[in-house]
């Protein structure tokens, strides 16, 4: 967050509301009006953003005659919308994980089939062939790199391309470790980034996901004799072993994770391109990247990174919004689509990959330039959205237990499999 958020919902562990007009004041969740204009909501859930959508929204509503509150919660998405819907106060435009759209869009989200936004992207969320997902933008996840660090230790230029194995990896590392780089790695604590985002590429990594996820609601996976289950965390083991937090790898915060590999005092931890803020916000060295996870097992998924659409907007479709809200809410939708002021603010102020073929605004997130040439080449294998709402915090647990040491592989993959044979499948 870059400046402070006003606490206005007691709902929210953290709530901030901006409206156009008037003194720009955003107390007490009072609404300035800027004339007659429609007023509608926008619930944003991407924190590093809260500042630029308020911003945007304040200059696109001096523009539009509408008004417009746009709010942000810490709390879980689902949770927090619930709640919501359950005092009939919903948003009229939310932004959810794609997960969400196949539960809170089905039931409470309009179709936007006839929108002009639909044909110029192929990341759009599609129910019962109703377009129920606007997608905010591209993400992916792989391996950080900071080249300047290396190079700094090897004396030699870094080339990702000539690491796709893990043998080549450990080689790497040993090489590191040679040259005087004592701990070369770090590792992300959060359960979100254990469970739904490094784990989560076993599912994601091979030909037929919704089989493999049936089988593990069926209790008929075998996860440690999987060869890609085994193969992901041969790679994980190497980076627990070179771990500059290894003392201590579930206190280490994010933040000194982050310093780390923006000051170059380790070169390679696992993450996204949304980390690319926290990232800067160091002493940053420069020509940090990101390339696949190095496996021993060489497949289709070899050389490629995990992603695609990040955040998407779903517009309300109760009877607690109006026609005129609802199209407020589309109308601000194409402005961000095809405008020059909405282009710039998703890939310019936000650094965001845009998910929209006609944007062509650079992306000032150095990360999010890198995932967009996998993104141009084909080489970006696709999200599973599917999960049940309590997989990352529970299997992320069971990640961050095997992470201290706790639980050898055995008992990390039975205690997955408990957890998947004793859930309700997630319908989609």
């Amino acid at each position: 967050m870059k400046k402070p958020i006003a606490l206005i919902l007691t709902l929210a562990t953290a709530v901030s509301l901006t409206a156009c007009g008037g003194s720009g004041d955003s107390q007490s969740g009072s609404t300035a009006n800027s004339g007659d204009g429609i007023t509608f909501t926008i619930f944003n859930s991407k924190s590093e953003i809260q500042e630029y959508l308020e911003d945007a929204a304040a200059k696109y509503c001096e523009e539009n005659d509408v008004n417009i509150e746009v709010y942000y919660s810490n709390d879980t998405v689902a949770a927090h919308l619930s709640v919501k819907y359950a005092s009939n106060d919903p948003y009229t435009l939310a932004m959810t994980d794609a997960k969400d759209i196949y539960t809170l869009g089905v039931e409470h989200g309009y179709d936007m089939s006839g929108q002009a936004w639909v044909d110029k992207t192929d990341y759009a969320i599609s129910v019962d062939n109703k377009v129920l997902g606007f997608p905010v933008c591209i993400e992916a996840r792989g391996m950080l790199y900071n080249a300047d660090a290396i190079e700094r230790v090897t004396g030699e230029a870094f080339d990702p391309a000539s690491i796709t194995t893990l043998d080549e990896f450990s080689a790497f590392l040993d090489k590191l470790v040679a040259n005087g780089m004592e701990a070369p790695t770090a590792i992300l604590k959060p359960d979100w980034s254990l469970g739904a985002h490094y784990l989560q590429q076993v599912y994601e990594e091979r030909a037929d996901v919704d089989g493999f996820v049936d089988s593990l609601y069926a209790g008929n996976a075998d996860l440690i004799h999987d060869e890609k289950f085994n193969a992901l965390m041969d790679t994980f083991d190497v980076l627990m072993k070179y771990n500059a937090f290894a003392s201590g790898p579930i206190s280490a915060e994010d933040e000194l994770v982050h310093q780390k590999m923006s000051e170059g005092e380790i070169a390679f931890q696992f993450g996204g391109c949304w980390e690319w803020n926290d990232i800067i916000d160091f002493d940053y060295t420069g020509n940090i990247g990101i390339m696949p996870v190095p496996q021993n097992v060489q497949d289709d998924y070899t050389g490629c990174l995990v992603g695609g659409g990040s955040k998407y907007f779903y517009i309300d479709n109760s009877e607690n919004t109006s026609d005129e809200q609802r199209q407020a809410a589309a109308d601000f939708l194409n402005w961000l689509v095809d405008s020059d002021e909405g282009q710039t603010l998703v890939s310019d102020t936000c650094g965001m990959i845009s998910a929209f073929s006609n944007n062509t605004v650079t992306c000032t997130n150095d990360l999010g330039n890198a995932v967009k040439q996998y993104v141009d080449e084909g080489k970006l294998v696709p999200n599973y959205d599917f999960d049940p709402d309590d997989h990352y915090s529970k299997v992320g647990a069971y990640m961050q237990e095997y992470l201290a040491g706790r639980i050898d592989r055995a008992t990390l993959a039975g205690n997955i499999e408990s957890y998947w044979s004793s859930t309700t499948p997630v319908e989609h």
